[in-house]
């Protein structure tokens, strides 16, 4: 108890919780947009929640990875070299898991480029094979992937459990708050779909580099997210502005 008062008293680790915070929830952004394209091909009444019950359990296995962060940090320890390179578990870890986010964008482009993913709501839904729980599994197996590489990241941030604890609560939280007003958002707007899929595209060929040892700034990643969004708000309103004329 007094560890927690006086870790409460410290300027430097409440500095350290709110860095940590806005780290998790920039990090859980791709991870979101994967949620809200993947529960989109659901029914509309397992929708929300499935995508509950997901970020829940994904929330339950990023604290149990916490409890075993000796772990997780050890996971960045060479086990072989290839190509010139010593390879981890957290790089396999990288590599497989954006390997699966590459095949599973490219899937969901295919469908909508081919027309099989036209349509939106309940009639998207009746034509997708796709189970709530094999929704959740993808879910957690994505989330896996995410939790080691910002586990890891935290860990070169501050040395304190609880910070840690409380950054991945309040960053879950608020994917649980966001999930359902973004997937309704893409939902009404399918040429975000493919932007977002775009996205998760890009964030699955990084995570194979980093794998690989070819670190990519996260700053850039974001920043042409961030532009390629603007862009297309900006188109958006100008369909929208031109509809409004149409209807004059």
């Amino acid at each position: 108890m007094d560890y927690l008062v006086a870790l409460a008293s410290d300027p430097g680790a409440w500095a350290a919780l709110a860095t940590l915070l806005v780290m998790e929830v920039v990090l859980g952004i791709d991870n979101l947009i994967f949620i809200s394209i993947l529960t989109n091909k659901l029914p509309e009444a397992h929708r929300a929640r499935t995508q509950r019950l997901g970020i829940g359990l994904a929330l339950l296995m990023r604290l149990g990875l916490l409890g075993t962060v000796a772990l997780i940090v050890r996971l960045t320890a060479p086990i072989f070299t290839a190509f010139e390179h010593d390879f981890s578990w957290r790089d396999l870890i990288l590599i497989a898991g954006g390997a699966f986010l590459v095949w599973k964008a490219t899937t969901e482009i295919h469908h909508h480029v081919s027309g099989e993913g036209e349509g939106s709501g309940s009639g998207a839904a009746k034509t997708s094979t796709l189970t709530p729980w094999s929704a959740i599994g993808q879910i957690l197996v994505l989330d896996l992937v995410f939790s080691i590489d910002s586990i890891v990241t935290a860990v070169g941030m501050t040395e304190h459990i609880p910070i840690m604890f409380v950054a991945v609560v309040g960053a879950v939280s608020v994917m649980m708050f966001a999930a359902g007003p973004l997937s309704r958002f893409i939902e009404r707007n399918p040429t975000v779909v493919m932007l977002a899929l775009g996205f998760l595209l890009v964030i699955g060929m990084t995570l194979v580099a980093e794998g690989f040892g070819s670190h990519v700034p996260k700053g850039y990643i974001y920043a042409a997210m961030a532009f390629s969004a603007l862009v297309e708000g900006l188109n958006m309103l100008s369909r929208r502005a031109k509809k409004m004329r149409a209807l004059e």
